[in-house]
């Protein structure tokens, strides 16, 4: 009988992503725990599209309730798209107010690249050269995990990502001014070639780059270099959002720093594709007479009616106030795992990565990958971040306890203490 990897391969072609070696065949999810095929519970610390839990009864009774009364495009008034609007809107400050919407986080960094064009008159793009925002062509000119066909286009500079064991500058205290530096380079640089600066566009907690541990004024310098070459600062929320970090609803409240353009996905809609961009109506204005832009199945009542749901189940559970209590915990139980292969853990509410070098000192992404594998197999899932892949990455749903952390942990030291510390070749 044919398998489910070689039909898929079959019916969608060679290389589609897959978690694991051995992938998993998924069939039900509930809160932060997942099924496979045999019955077997996976506690899922890893996937933050389910924000509030996997499968959760209000959200799916919203979603339900919805498309049984009215499901249709984008280009008519209702007013529970307004209602969600003015909600999301409501939790952001520094002037951003208006909102635009799209099925995907790609699609919502895709417009908040051409909203930050129509804003400045300027088409150059600054980024960090470890770094991930999206699949549409545009975003991914700019991806440092594949580099676009044909090499970076003109348009773009990448910058030196910030880094927690080499920092840029020599040190933690100097990286922000050395990164905000390398940014004014790179404008500098952009405005000789004629294209000017449009937008600098980070994760605040600069996720994809692997958690370096970042803090209150760290991007000021950065957004001062961007507003000073005529730019704007897009904050891509995609990962960080809506209480990830716990102290904080926006991962860019953690920083203090004001964006001009935020980008949001993934978590809003709980699994149903939704996600948004929010700015100060001036840029909404210079967007919208430059670009005749609409979306046909985003801002749809259905959509509208997940995305509010996501919010009551935030406020009714206090899902921000348990990523702050929860990720202390998570912060504190990785802090005592005793591997010498550890180099580092860095934690943001929700959010925590586990940097995993070798005997010399070198990123192990071996390692962290069997590390993974290893906790599959014992039933916890998570997944690897970094340069090179070496950083393992915790990022569960919003309803994580106590007690998973305990679980997550007991297996964590138990798949280290099966994986051999790997000794490296000295440089």
């Amino acid at each position: 009988m044919e398998s489910l990897a070689a039909r898929r391969t079959r019916l969608m072609g060679p290389n589609v992503p897959t978690f694991y070696r051995r992938p998993l065949e998924i069939v039900r999810g509930e809160g932060v725990w997942l099924w496979d095929a045999a019955g077997r519970r996976y506690l899922d610390a890893y996937n933050n599209v389910p924000h509030v839990g996997h499968c959760h009864p209000r959200v799916v009774e919203a979603v339900s309730r919805q498309l049984a009364t009215l499901d249709t495009n984008s280009r008519y008034l209702h007013p529970g798209i307004l209602d969600y609007a003015e909600r999301l809107t409501a939790s952001f400050g520094d002037g951003l107010t208006q909102a635009l919407f799209a099925c995907t986080g790609s699609e919502a960094m895709d417009v908040a690249l051409r909203m930050a064009q129509a804003a400045t008159g300027h088409t150059g793009i600054v980024a960090t050269d470890n770094t991930y925002h999206g699949n549409t062509t545009a975003v991914a000119q700019f991806s440092a995990r594949r580099p676009p066909l044909g090499g970076y286009p003109p348009h773009v500079r990448l910058v030196p990502s910030p880094d927690a064991r080499a920092p840029l500058g020599g040190s933690a205290a100097a990286q922000p001014a050395a990164f905000a530096a390398a940014v004014a380079r790179a404008a500098e640089d952009l405005a000789e070639a004629g294209h000017g600066l449009a937008a600098l566009v980070v994760c605040p907690v600069f996720a994809n780059e692997g958690l370096p541990g970042v803090g209150p004024g760290w991007l000021d310098a950065s957004a001062e270099a961007v507003r000073k070459a005529g730019g704007v600062l897009i904050v891509d929320e995609v990962q960080p959002g809506l209480g990830r970090v716990g102290t904080h609803l926006w991962g860019h409240g953690l920083l203090g720093v004001a964006p001009d353009i935020v980008v949001l996905g993934k978590a809003l809609g709980n699994g149903h594709p939704l996600a948004a961009l929010v700015t100060r109506p001036d840029h909404m204005a210079a967007f919208r007479e430059r670009f005749g832009y609409f979306n046909t199945t985003a801002a749809t009542p259905v959509a509208a009616a997940a995305g509010s749901a996501v919010l009551d189940v935030m406020a009714d559970e206090g899902l921000r106030e348990n990523a702050g209590r929860t990720g202390a915990r998570l912060a504190e139980a990785l802090g005592t795992l005793d591997d010498p292969g550890i180099a580092r853990v860095t934690a943001h509410g929700l959010m925590a990565a586990v940097e995993l070098v070798d005997g010399t000192g070198r990123p192990d992404a071996a390692r962290a990958e069997a590390v993974v594998e290893r906790m599959k197999d014992a039933g916890v899932l998570i997944g690897r971040i970094g340069r090179q892949m070496h950083v393992l990455k915790i990022r569960p749903p919003m309803p994580f306890a106590p007690e998973h952390v305990d679980r997550l942990t007991e297996a964590l030291a138990a798949a280290l203490a099966a994986v051999p510390l790997t000794e490296g070749t000295p440089a």
